[in-house]
């Protein structure tokens, strides 16, 4: 008789120890998870995004995924399950065609998710393994809510993120769905578009259930309102939401992030507004035989979507060089911090811009409404910058090699992937599987950060206890 065969079978002979035994590992990975979340919050974010994204990835390459009822190939379950995860938006195969209801609310699932934000799920995470978070942990939770003061908040404001996001969705579901009813949609059916395109608007994800996008609805006030606000709402990112939710609109109470994030929000809005009407406004391909009130929608529409919210209502191959180009600078711009957007964000940009002009004047500080901005915030936004050019000229440089699609295109694809914007010139979709695992990766580089990333992949932070004379290059 074996080993195996001689042992116990009654369950009254077990004893507890045993069972702790059996405990061990699962402890020994709470106890990794928990270092990791208070020695290196980014690292864990990194971590749980990857993971999330390779669940999301089997899910969609199910057979009950598809509205065919069959596998889904790696390279395209992998693209989606990014794409979702990282709010994108972009396709290589047709939401509403390919994939099944499962598919689709696997999608929405996945964009919810992924809207949170990587600090804010790994902070979730830390907290459901170990019931507390590290000093550290907090800190650095705290500072991506832009509350580094208030450490035992924390658990609270998570709570409150996703509060929010649940109610903005839930208001602008309830003001889509009676207008999809009015459009002769089932009343199931009306529901499921008006959650979807709430959480995929907020999110800034651009996801559509129908075939033809928006299309359909290129002057429908009704629908595009709620949209073009949802993505706006989203772009702000989770610390304005909070600052505007406390203060209104009363500018005085507002803190410097809020200030800048609104401000040159408003600026690029306007701005691309009127440039992208201008360079349209003839196209015969695209708005050129449209009346004036649905040009400027338009006009508004597209300077909404380009800083990352990847609905789009015009082919964007029949756009003018121009406009493209335009489009490229918008993408890569992007949002808000700690939003749901993508880019390098508008403070990285007000932070250059002033360092720019506080240079102009000879100025020793960068000042802007009474507050100098420190030296360590313009080099995380040279390195935010330099970084993202990085990565779109690498991913841009292989995806012609792949692809040999023209420069334009691929520079537009690389840029809405890097900036988890969504707008596509269909070359996503013509790629081979290697030109799609570029973008893949490009999008989860884009989304997760390139703070985040640098700051996950540093193996320690180092301590200088000494300086090297200082002796200034010539620079320009």
């Amino acid at each position: 008789m074996t080993q195996s065969q001689s042992r116990p079978r009654n369950p009254a002979s077990w004893h507890p120890a045993q069972e702790r035994e059996g405990l061990w590992v699962l402890t020994r990975l709470r106890d990794f998870i928990d270092e990791i979340a208070n020695t290196s919050p980014a690292r864990l974010a990194l971590s749980a995004f990857a993971a999330v994204c390779l669940v999301f990835t089997f899910l969609l390459s199910l057979p009950i995924s598809s509205a065919t009822g069959t596998v889904t190939p790696p390279h395209q379950a992998l693209f989606t399950a990014v794409s979702a995860v990282c709010v994108t938006g972009l396709t290589v195969v047709s939401t509403a065609v390919h994939w099944s209801f499962f598919g689709q609310l696997v999608i929405l699932i996945g964009v919810f998710i992924g809207g949170l934000g990587t600090l804010t799920l790994a902070s979730l995470l830390a907290l459901m393994v170990s019931k507390r978070l590290g000093v550290r942990g907090k800190i650095i939770a705290a500072e991506s809510m832009n509350n580094a003061g208030r450490l035992g908040e924390v658990g609270t404001l998570l709570r409150i993120v996703i509060t929010t996001s649940v109610v903005i969705e839930g208001i602008l579901a309830l003001a889509l769905i009676p207008r999809f009813l009015t459009l002769g949609e089932p009343f199931w059916q009306s529901v499921w578009h008006g959650i979807f395109y709430s959480i995929s608007s907020f999110n800034n994800a651009g996801f559509t259930p129908h075939s033809d996008g928006i299309v359909p609805y290129e002057t429908d006030l009704w629908i595009l309102i709620p949209l073009m606000l949802g993505v706006f709402l989203g772009s702000l990112g989770f610390p304005v939401v909070m600052v505007l939710q406390q203060n209104g609109l009363n500018w005085k109470k507002w803190n410097l992030h809020t200030k800048l994030t609104i401000q040159v929000s408003l600026i690029l809005l306007v701005a691309g507004t009127f440039l992208w009407g201008l360079m349209e406004w003839d196209n015969s391909r695209t708005i050129g035989g449209m009346d004036f009130g649905d040009k400027i929608t338009h006009a508004l529409f597209a300077s909404v979507m380009t800083r990352s919210g990847g609905f789009n209502l015009v082919d964007q191959n029949q756009m003018e060089s121009t406009t493209m180009l335009l489009t490229d600078a918008l993408m890569f711009a992007g949002g808000g911090s700690a939003s749901t957007a993508g880019g390098i964000k508008v403070t990285t940009i007000a932070v250059m811009f002033l360092a720019i002009i506080a240079e102009a004047r000879g100025d020793a500080d960068v000042k802007v409404y009474g507050r100098t901005i420190p030296q360590g915030s313009m080099r995380v936004a040279i390195s935010v910058i330099v970084a993202g050019a990085t990565l779109v000229s690498v991913s841009a440089f292989l995806l012609l090699h792949i692809s040999g699609a023209s420069l334009d295109r691929v520079l537009f694809e690389t840029i809405s992937a890097f900036a988890t914007v969504g707008l596509s010139t269909n070359l996503s979709a013509e790629l081979p599987p290697s030109g799609v695992y570029v973008l893949s990766a490009l999008m989860f580089a884009g989304r997760v950060g390139t703070v985040t990333l640098a700051a996950a992949l540093a193996l320690r932070q180092r301590s200088q206890l000494y300086h090297y004379p200082e002796e200034r290059p010539i620079i320009g």
